[in-house]
């Protein structure tokens, strides 16, 4: 989750440079898709309490990716939305 939003350029600044220096939203959308699909795989056998904090996450770091994007996906298109339906 965190290399996710890391590519979607939330990384705070630091001394190596700014954390929109990381902005890659390509491999942020392979990063949204694997995990969108790791918890809706995973939710039955860890209990509705820790898949919706996963859940809560993973639609911020959606969000954060559709903000990013110059030309955002169709909804229902965007990066992991086929596991968890449109966010928007």
């Amino acid at each position: 989750m965190s290399a996710a939003a890391v590519k979607c350029g939330l990384a705070e600044d630091g001394p190596d440079g700014k954390g929109a220096d990381y902005l890659d939203l390509d491999e942020a959308r392979k990063l949204i898709t694997a995990l969108a699909a790791l918890v809706t795989a995973a939710a039955p056998d860890i209990g509705n309490q820790h898949a919706r904090s996963l859940r809560d996450g993973l639609r911020s770091l959606q969000l954060a990716f559709r903000e990013a994007s110059p030309f955002p996906d169709a909804p229902g298109e965007g990066p992991g939305e086929k596991f968890t339906g449109s966010v928007v």
